[in-house]
């Protein structure tokens, strides 16, 4: 277990996270003990863990198990694909068939044939005022959202203005942006281990200057949520994702980066990604750079309904409600999002490449039995 400084805003969503896990401990024991809550999360705070962890429990209790290897499935998959072409998809999926559809609409966890876990389903998991703590923030970000629009071809669809559509009854802008107070900047991610004289990480162009800590610190409750909501799906991951972020902070202090190092100091999650996503229209797909044994975490705000995330090749669709979290691989799972109204999610991601640069060791897929 690292030891994360009482100075980064870490140490507060460390502190809520270990809550949340004794507290989904005792749910899905049965046990009606009472864990006291820790004094320096305030009331609403502790409120959202206490929901967050009955949510998780529940949707423990409901296992889904497919006839489906992950490892044999990742293997299968090209490397570097985006998973978009319908061809390679066809082939996949001749070679590893799912059954009859189905809709889901209550939590779950869904497991593979060897009970490693592929997603977690957790409907109505985000508290409301963390909700609308959400999308105000996403409407203050309007100016950094509308620069993300481009004008090249529909094969850059997640930047493309034809996936878009504007809100004509709310300020809020469309686009998409990454937040990251320290990644590698795209087409220069080292794959194995990077050389001396190599690229070194960056902060992401939306955090740079005086705005960046101020959005940082508007996320942070968000931040905390999906951050404890990993400590119960991915343990391991988790402690990696800690260890990662406690080196990266100390090797910007070693370089002199005095905006990287303010940026980690007031990042509450244990992501090292955040990507902020509005009224976009999001086809089928899978993020080559996600960690392959590793889960994302979408969450899921705004003002529409008729939600829907397809999961393709696991023959899956789930109810896609205001307020949803999903945890997965978005490296393993195929999916794509349908809605009618006006649609915000934050995405949560762990990019390798990072714990890579630092040497922090990869884990391996999380069980369901080893969840505790």
């Amino acid at each position: 277990m690292t030891a994360v400084p009482a100075d980064c805003a870490l140490y507060t969503t460390c502190i809520a996270s270990e809550f949340v896990k004794q507290l989904f401990d005792c749910n899905v024991a049965g046990n009606a003990q009472s864990i006291s809550p820790p004094l320096t999360i305030d009331v609403p705070t502790m409120l959202a863990c206490q929901h967050l962890a009955r949510v998780l429990a529940d949707a423990y209790s409901n296992p889904i198990q497919l006839d489906l290897d992950m490892i044999r499935y990742n293997e299968a998959l090209h490397k570097r694909s985006t998973r978009m072409v319908a061809t390679h998809e066809d082939s996949l999926l001749k070679k590893f068939p799912h059954g009859p559809e189905r809709l889901l609409e209550k939590p779950s966890v869904i497991l593979d044939s060897a009970g490693r876990i592929i997603l977690w389903y957790l409907p109505d998991a985000i508290s409301l005022w963390i909700q609308a703590k959400m999308e105000d923030t996403t409407i203050g970000m309007g100016s950094l959202l509308m620069k993300s629009m481009t004008s090249g071809l529909d094969t850059q669809w997640r930047t493309f203005p034809g996936n878009f559509h504007v809100s004509d009854q709310r300020q809020l802008t469309p686009g998409c942006i990454n937040l990251a107070p320290c990644w590698f900047m795209q087409g220069r991610e080292p794959h194995g281990l990077p050389p001396a004289d190599g690229f070194t990480p960056k902060v992401s162009a939306a955090l740079k200057g005086k705005g960046g800590p101020k959005i940082i610190i508007y996320m942070q409750c968000a931040a905390l949520l999906a951050s404890a909501a990993l400590r119960v799906m991915h343990p391991k991951l988790y402690w990696a994702s800690v260890a990662t972020h406690i080196k990266l902070a100390r090797w910007a202090v070693e370089r002199g980066l005095s905006d990287m190092s303010t940026c980690l100091q007031f990042w509450a999650s244990v992501f090292n990604c955040a990507v902020v996503i509005c009224n976009r229209q999001c086809p089928l797909h899978q993020d080559p750079s996600s960690t392959p044994k590793g889960f994302d975490v979408m969450s899921s705000v705004g003002h529409y309904c008729n939600g829907l995330m397809t999961l393709s090749n696991l023959g899956i669709r789930l109810q896609y409600n205001l307020g949803a979290m999903v945890g997965c691989s978005g490296h393993f799972v195929r999916h794509g999002v349908t809605y009618t109204g006006d649609h915000i999610v934050w995405a949560w991601f762990i990019h390798d490449s990072l714990q890579n640069f630092v040497g922090t060791p990869r884990p391996s897929y999380a069980t369901y039995m080893g969840v505790d």
